[in-house]
């Protein structure tokens, strides 16, 4: 698969059009830049709201898919129609189980998640953190391997992430991470028990990988990336 153009445009119009079927007739997407009038019109029926004490990557990812995976069905919809909007705030989630419902809070303490609600639900929690600020790079490193947390229910697969670095800030990352991992959850893709090799890369472009999932977002103005792509069920080397 060579990410170009024109798979840029069709995967995020491809995302859009799942994610509100309803509104794909009546707008423009035949362009980057009607997509991106299209998503900016949009307001989020539901949101989540993260809490993170600290970023390490294989903790986070594992996190963010056992959050995924554990949201209750009756939620769903409404999230996917919010094209799983999540905020990412800075905080120490064991300081405020006493005052803040969670619906996923990761083994080592690092980050929590909410259940998605309507926005001024969530502005209690949101007026008491700041933004998680992550200015810097993720450093280059070898790849890393962790398993989907849970009970597996299906053999497991391996899958590799490849994560788009080069000129992303460590907060973006978590944006478009966040984004891929969770519709990858309720999508089917991943499951309790997948291995996951990560590699970090400066750009997707040139990546051959056969991709069942990408990432697509902006850069400079309306411009389209990959930002971190999930590729299909790999075999044993």
């Amino acid at each position: 698969m060579s990410i170009g153009p024109e798979l840029l445009l069709d995967e995020a119009v491809r995302r859009f059009r799942a994610a509100r079927p309803d509104l794909a007739r009546d707008v423009d997407l035949s362009s980057a830049s009607g997509l991106a009038a299209a998503q900016r019109s949009l307001d989020a029926e539901v949101m989540a709201v993260s809490v993170v004490r600290e970023f390490e990557l294989v903790s986070w990812i594992r996190g963010t898919c056992a959050f995924a995976a554990g949201l209750p069905p009756s939620l769903v919809p409404a999230w996917r129609r919010s094209f799983t909007r999540t905020i990412f705030l800075a905080g120490n989630p064991s300081n405020l189980l006493d005052r803040f419902s969670f619906a996923h809070v990761s083994p080592d303490g690092a980050a929590a998640w909410t259940a998605p609600a309507a926005e001024q639900d969530l502005v209690p929690l949101r007026r008491l953190l700041k933004l998680f600020s992550g200015p810097h790079e993720l450093p280059s490193q070898p790849p890393l391997s962790l398993e989907v947390p849970g009970v597996p229910d299906r053999p497991p697969v391996r899958r590799g992430l490849y994560v788009a670095v080069a000129g992303v800030p460590v907060a973006e990352v978590m944006v478009h991470l966040g984004h891929l991992l969770a519709e990858a959850v309720l999508d089917g893709l991943l499951f309790p028990g997948d291995a996951l090799t990560v590699r970090l890369v400066p750009r997707l472009s040139g990546i051959t990988a056969p991709f069942a999932a990408l990432r697509i977002g902006s850069e400079s103005g309306e411009r389209l990336r990959a930002f971190a792509g999930l590729t299909k069920e790999m075999g044993d080397d």
